[in-house]
This record gives structure tokens, sequence and C-alpha cells, in this order.
């Protein structure tokens, strides 16, 4: 039995949920003025849980399964018409 993997995150999803681990922990840490141990590591798990929702719903981008190819096979056997260039002569 093959074993499946977990779909690697984007660059986009790591980018906020980054962003908003480091914010949302600084914001929380001033707003609530709290120096005790529990009273950080609560704010710091908030902050992780608040950024994974984050880089949870960041949307995904959609996998191309060949359409650049069909693109390109239907572009390259289209049937081309011919059209006569006119040559214009200027005379003085």
């Amino acid at each position: 039995m093959p074993r499946q993997t977990a779909p690697r995150p984007t660059v986009a999803q790591l980018a906020y949920g980054s962003c908003t681990v480091i914010l949302s922990t600084l914001a929380m840490l001033l707003l609530s003025q709290t120096s005790s141990g529990p009273g950080v590591a609560l704010i710091a798990l908030a902050g992780l849980v608040l950024g994974l929702l984050v880089a949870l719903t960041v949307p995904r981008p959609k996998p191309s399964r060949g359409t650049s190819q069909v693109v390109a096979s239907s572009v390259a056997t289209a049937p081309r018409e011919r059209v006569p260039v006119r040559a214009s002569v200027q005379q003085d």
C-alpha cells in the first residue's frame, strides 16, 4: 500500500502564517501587558493557532494538468489561411 504524503505548503502560506504568528503574538502581549509565565505561554499558543488557521485558509494554486499542451497543440495544428500581400509602389 503506497504511503500518502501531505502536500507541501506554498510560499504564500508560509509567509502569511509566519507574519500572523509574529504580529498577533506581539499585539496580544502589548495589549494584555502580561508578565507571568503562563500568560505569555497562553498568548504564544494563541498566536501559533491563529497563524496555523491563516496559513490553512490561503488558497492553493490549482494544478494545471496538460492545459498548456492542449492549447499549444491546438494552435500548432490549426490551418492557416493564406492572404496575398499587395505590393504598393509609389510613383513620382
